[in-house]
This record gives structure tokens, sequence and C-alpha cells, in this order.
């Protein structure tokens, strides 16, 4: 693996049935959305409502062992969801879907479809290692609010994923920071997808491999590297 990443002991006792596979992709060509990322949106929002039986997607045992993690670390699940939840939801909602980029539409779409928290971070503005860690409070998180720049900084315990310069992802899946997000310039990416028991291990890597077969779809010729679940 050209980039580290590294789960700290305190996240491993936090939550002993997490697991992860990663992805990463050179050679990527990004730009806007598609009618072919729309159609695979709109798809994987079918697979969700055939997954859920007109359940809501707090109901689903695999959210259900994200919500009690959430609440082991202090953040409260029904007010900071994880991030496949809350796309869960706006996929079953009137709106649907947003349309973001190629990148983010294909990785959204294998988070719908498997009910499974998937991020995507530009590696050229990764600082060293990325590595999921307990926080002491003090990183700088840097983000946007009302159009501007601003820090904050995560609660101590609270679970982030951060490199060198700081936090890239607060509670851990529920807020990604700008610098390392995927826009349409982004040539290079690595993908997080992030399961917690129930949902077997066997589950998550076939959702990185389809994530792999869709990247190689719409990025012809881009090296990509799928690692075995961790």
């Amino acid at each position: 693996m050209t980039l580290t990443l590294t789960v700290s002991d305190e996240v491993r006792a936090l939550a002993p049935g997490f697991t992860h596979v990663v992805v990463e992709a050179d050679g990527l060509v990004n730009g806007p959305s598609t009618d072919g990322t729309s159609v695979l949106l709109d798809d994987a929002a079918r697979r969700l409502a055939d997954r859920l039986g007109g359940r809501p997607p707090h109901e689903d045992a695999h959210m259900a062992a994200w919500r009690q993690t959430y609440t082991a670390f202090g953040s409260k699940p029904s007010r900071t969801r994880n991030s496949a939840e809350a796309l869960a939801r706006r996929a079953l909602s009137d709106a649907g879907l947003p349309r973001i980029n190629v990148l983010v539409d294909v990785y959204n779409a294998i988070s719908v479809a498997h009910l499974i928290p998937v991020g995507g971070e530009d590696t050229d503005h990764i600082r060293g290692a990325m590595r999921l860690v307990r926080a002491t409070g003090d990183e700088d998180f840097v983000t946007v609010a009302g159009g501007e720049e601003t820090i904050e900084h995560p609660d101590a315990g609270e679970v982030v994923w951060r490199d060198d310069t700081g936090v890239t992802c607060r509670r851990w899946n529920w807020r990604q920071g700008p610098r390392t997000r995927l826009t349409e310039r982004s040539t290079s990416a690595v993908f997080l997808l992030e399961s917690l028991a129930p949902m077997p291990v066997a589950d998550v890597g076939s959702a990185g491999a389809e994530l792999a077969e869709l990247l190689a779809k719409f990025s012809p010729g881009a090296r990509i590297t799928v690692h075995a679940p961790e």
C-alpha cells in the first residue's frame, strides 16, 4: 500500500467488530455527474429499498451497530448519523440522492446499495499516514461554515480519521473536511469502506470489489488496488 493507514488499539477496543477495506486508485478521471452516474445512484436507491423492505435505515442491524458505537464514544447517533445512514435517509426521501461529481457519485452509490459507510480522500492532499484514533480534543479540523473557512476541534475521545496535518473526518465517518475531499480535479484517491459486526466480512469485501469495478468503468485505464479486509 502506497499510503499507510492504521487503526489505533483504543479504537479496536471500542469496536472489536470493526473491519475496513481500502481501495487505492491512480489515473482516475473525474468530472461533473453524468447520466451514467445518475442511473447508478437511482439503482442504488432501489437496491436499498429492497434491502430494507419498508423499514427505516436505523432499524437495519448494521446501522444499529453504528449507532451503538457512536453512543460509546459520546456522540448522539440520532443527531450525528454515520454517513451511510444519512445517505440512506436521503435516498429514500422525495429529494433523492445528490449528484456531486463522478467519483463521489460512484462511492455514494456503493454506500447506499450496501448500506455501509464509504469515504473517498484525495491522496494528493493527505500528509503522512492516515490513522483512525480517539481524539485528544486539541486537533485541528478545518471546515467551512457560512462560506468562510473555520477551524473546529473534535471532542476528547471522539473517533476521528486524521493525518499529519489534522483531522480529515470527524466522528469516524460523519463529516469529511474539505481539504482532502474529492473534486473534479482529483486523479488519485483512497476509498475506505467501513463495517461493524454483525455485517459479515465477506460483504464488505464484495462492496469493495464492486467499487473497484465501477471505478474501472468510469475511469478506463486507472490503476486500482483492492486490499484485503482488515
